[in-house]
């Protein structure tokens, strides 16, 4: 059963329930992320996000997790290009204990200056930690890459200069035109009735000001580069970027059965071509990222820094094969089933139906269907998948980046 409301001051509830379990996961999803920042705010909602869990004003950091540990429950939060979520998970019989946790995470946080000051060090701490994880340097590059410095290129952390500047006026700022009762939704499932969700609900949020924040646009002009990291490490790695599909477009389930057959799976072309049969990476994969705006399908491997341009020659292969239309009636079956499961294995995860409903609402102000969803994956066709790879693999707004050894760009 799934429940949907919406308070007087505009905060979107949604709840999935889901009989016959012992625990209930609970979001807060706000519309905004990396992509709308501009480059002083670059890291800006991030950084939010850590803040968040520093005190309130009845709880200091380490109560906070404190009184979590103490009814069993798990606290945290993410950060991405276009949504932040703070969550929770608790048994049933101690949701209502940690949802006034969560919402007063959410609504009383104080931001103390030494508070501020010692994250600062944790989030660089990250950023270093980032820079010397050459898979994740590899395809943050590679966003810049294709994307540019702004919008969908930024790398969520944002720069060092900034996070040492940030202020707690520019918390509050930016938390004031974003983080507004229209750009939140509140979604909860599990083992918990529609009647103590709401009652909850109600109860923390039915208080927020009514208000709408500042529509920010986003201004995507694909850059198509090549960049090169030089770094003194025993592989090189690999990122190809190329421009996909949007997030609601027609062929977006039949490119989702593109890139299982491309890269999604041990038994996808990349992984037996490249891994396999030629022994080239322990690590290759592809996989899509679709967003309001734009889409982009990335190809990743990681491989010895002597064989780096070899790789990349069998990655290109297995691009031109699948652009010849060279899929079979049973790659193309077991892409979709794959796509399918991965939609019923969700329906058994709490925190799964938890993002699942909540970013569908912030997203598309939808409530998601699964009979419409599966509906959707067995009408896709092979002449749509052919339709699909057609559009997905344009040279002309390709992009690439490496990171290691190499000299060369591709």
């Amino acid at each position: 059963m799934v429940h949907y409301k919406q308070l007087d001051n505009g905060i979107r509830l949604i709840v999935k329930h889901m009989s016959g379990l012992m625990s209930v996961s609970m979001g807060i999803i706000v519309g905004t992320g990396a992509c709308v920042e501009s480059d002083e705010e670059d890291g800006i909602s991030h950084f939010i996000e850590h803040m968040m869990f520093k005190g309130t004003e009845k709880r200091s950091a380490f109560r906070i997790s404190d009184e979590m540990d103490a009814i069993g429950a798990q606290v945290n939060a993410f950060t991405g290009k276009d949504m932040t979520c703070y969550y929770a998970k608790s048994t049933s019989g101690h949701a209502e204990e940690a949802f006034e946790i969560l919402s007063d995470i959410f609504l009383h946080s104080t931001f103390p200056a030494d508070e501020i000051k010692r994250e600062k060090g944790v989030v660089l701490e990250e950023i270093s930690m980032n820079e010397d994880t050459p898979d994740d340097l590899c395809l943050d590059i590679l966003g810049k890459a294709f994307f540019g410095e702004t919008n969908y290129g930024r790398n969520i952390l944002g720069p060092k200069k900034n996070v040492r500047s940030f202020k707690k006026s520019d918390i509050l700022a930016y938390m004031s035109e974003r983080y507004t009762p229209d750009n939140i939704v509140i979604s909860m499932a599990g083992n918990i009735t529609v009647d103590i969700a709401q009652e909850m609900v109600e109860k923390y949020f039915c208080d927020m000001p009514v208000g709408s924040g500042k529509k920010r646009t986003v201004d995507v002009r694909l850059q198509s580069k090549s960049l090169v990291k030089t770094k003194d490490i025993e592989q090189v790695h690999i990122g190809m970027a190329y421009p996909s599909m949007k997030r609601y477009e027609r062929l977006a389930d039949a490119t989702l059965i593109v890139n299982s057959v491309l890269g999604g799976s041990m038994s996808s072309r990349l992984f037996q071509e490249v891994r396999e049969k030629l022994g080239l990476a322990y690590t290759v994969y592809s996989y899509l990222t679709s967003y309001k705006d734009t889409g982009s399908l990335v190809i990743y491997a990681g491989v010895n820094a002597e064989n780096y341009l070899q790789s990349v020659e069998a990655i290109d292969k297995c691009i031109a094969r699948l652009k010849s239309k060279d899929i079979t009636e049973d790659e193309f079956r077991r892409g979709k089933e794959q796509l399918l499961s991965s939609q019923i294995f969700a329906q058994e995860s709490t925190s799964s139906q938890m993002l699942l409903y909540g970013k569908e609402l912030i997203y598309s102000g939808n409530i998601y269907n699964f009979e419409d969803r599966v509906k959707k994956i067995n009408d896709v066709t092979l002449s749509d998948v052919f339709e699909a790879i057609e559009y997905n693999f344009d040279e002309k707004y390709k992009a690439t980046s490496l990171v290691g050894k190499a000299d060369k760009h591709l």
